[in-house]
Order: C-alpha cells, then structure tokens, then sequence
C-alpha cells in the first residue's frame, strides 16, 4: 500500500440521502467515494456536496463512463470533465471500469465485457495509458463481472490482467464480489473462471478492494443449473464473500476498502454496521502481519 493510502480503513459508497450522516462521522480511517459522472457539473449543490465531503473525509471517485474496453475512441469531453474533476478535488483514489458502454455513437445504460485475448489486453492498455497521461496519475481498473460464457476469452483472467498493467502500469480495484459472483456464474463452462486468480495479481498493484451484495436471479440459469449471480449492490455482504475477504486479507494485508449498497438503499445505521465489521477484518489483518 502506497504512503498516500496507509491512513485509509474501509469507506462507504455515500449517496445524497446520507451525506448529513457521513459529515457527522470522525471515525478513523473512514472516507468516502462518490461516482464521478454525478458530479460532471460546472457547479451547483453537487459540487458544494464534493467540497463539503472532502473536507471532512478522504475521497474516491469512482467513474462509469469512459468505455476503457470499447473500440470507439475515448470521448475526449467526458475525459476532460473527469479531469476538471480530478484537478479540482484531488481524490485520494480514483477508478474505472474494465468494460465497455460505448459502441457507434450510443451509450448504453450497462458496463459490458471485453474478450480475454491478447490483442485486446494491448488495446486496452494502450487506452488506459492515454487516460492516465491526461489526467496525470495512475487509476486504478476494476476488474468485471462474468455473466456469460460465450465472450471468447483466450487468456486466463490474471494472465490478462497481469499483461494490461506491465504494459502501462496502472493499478487495479479488485472487487472482491465480481470474484466470487463470476466464479459462480461461470462454473461448469468452457470459459470457467476460477476465483484463486486474484492470488497471482502482485499485492502491490491492488490500491483497492470493493465488497458489495449481490441477488440470485431466479429466472436465469447458470450452466451448473443455479440461479444467475447479479452484481445489484442491494443487500449486505454475504458469509461467501466475507470469507473471501478475509482469505485475500491473509494474502495481501489490509488495503483501503469501500463497502458499494447502490440500489434498496439502507438507513445509514445498517451501511455502518457493515461498514464497522469490515474494518474489524482489516484491523486484525493488520495485526496478523506485525505479529501482535
């Protein structure tokens, strides 16, 4: 974990409705992150919101836009957006999608997956290199959710992974949930993602880890015969991913964290709650690796 990063614990995904509640808030090692495109403005309450924040709270920005995976060029005014962004607020983290939401002039309201080949691996982190030297730091790109099985994947996911960065060094958001999800998704096919790949990412280039709640999908089937996996972000963490953490946690260390509860949003008392038992996962990961 960089320097900048050793004073972050686990934060929170804040939404509107909460931010009187996180102003409130002193605890140690608590910071937030908001998505980036919500605050894309040239002022008003949402930028006054950022300001507010950031002055009592460390800040993630957390974008959704820039279509890193896609074949259209980068859109260069949302790209300059981000930046004015970037440059105004100075988050202490700052990360992007491994998907695309762009094709033919046309957004579209989903982050979408990208072959696992080596040619895109070159294409991709070419594109990562681009908005990287825009903005002036490295940002960190979270790996994705699998749902399908047909993508045409040719490489495993750390081989692919691995590849992208020693091409342009970026870092990387691991969500741990994505893991767990595409694994289940995934089992049983051709193009199975097995979840231990995390444990051949290097530790030093992870500068974050997401942990969310997911819902079966009881109308849609895995090729195992199980409801599909989605990534919703409307429930706490399950036992399944919990575990997962603290297995990546005797690997890694600690490392800053976000809790993400997007959609069937909760009383900011419960996203605490979640909030303040990851820490306690983290804490005794930090006392594990000093042996006290």
């Amino acid at each position: 974990m960089s320097l900048s990063h050793a004073n972050l614990g686990v934060g929170l995904g804040v939404k509107p409705q909460h931010w009187t509640s996180v102003l409130a808030c002193d605890s140690p090692g608590f910071w937030v992150e908001v998505h980036a495109e919500n605050h894309m403005v040239d002022g008003g309450p949402r930028l006054d919101a950022l300001d507010a924040l950031r002055a009592q709270h460390p800040l993630s920005l957390h974008g959704v836009g820039l279509s890193i995976g896609g074949h259209a060029p980068i859109d260069q005014k949302h790209l300059l957006r981000l930046k004015r962004l970037v440059d105004r607020f100075q988050p202490k983290l700052l990360s992007e999608h491994l998907a695309w939401c762009q094709h033919g002039g046309v957004a579209f309201p989903d982050l979408l997956p990208v072959a696992r080949t080596a040619k895109n691996a070159v294409r991709i982190a070419d594109r990562i290199d681009a908005v990287q030297n825009a903005l002036g730091r490295p940002i960190a790109i979270e790996n994705p959710t699998h749902y399908l099985t047909d993508v045409g994947h040719q490489m495993p996911e750390d081989v692919f992974l691995n590849a992208i960065h020693a091409r342009c060094g970026n870092q990387w958001l691991l969500d741990l949930t994505n893991v767990v999800i595409s694994a289940h998704n995934t089992a049983q096919s051709a193009e199975a993602v097995d979840r231990n790949w995390v444990f051949n990412i290097p530790s030093d280039t992870v500068s974050e880890i997401h942990l969310a709640g997911f819902s079966p999908d009881e109308q849609a089937l895995t090729q195992a015969g199980e409801p599909l996996w989605i990534d919703s972000h409307s429930a706490g963490i399950g036992a399944d991913v919990r575990g997962f953490f603290a297995q990546y946690l005797a690997f890694a260390g600690p490392k800053p964290t976000l809790i993400e509860w997007d959609n069937d949003v909760p009383a900011f008392e419960l996203l605490w709650q979640q909030r303040c038992s990851a820490q306690s996962m983290l804490d005794a990961a930090e006392r594990a690796m000093h042996g006290t």
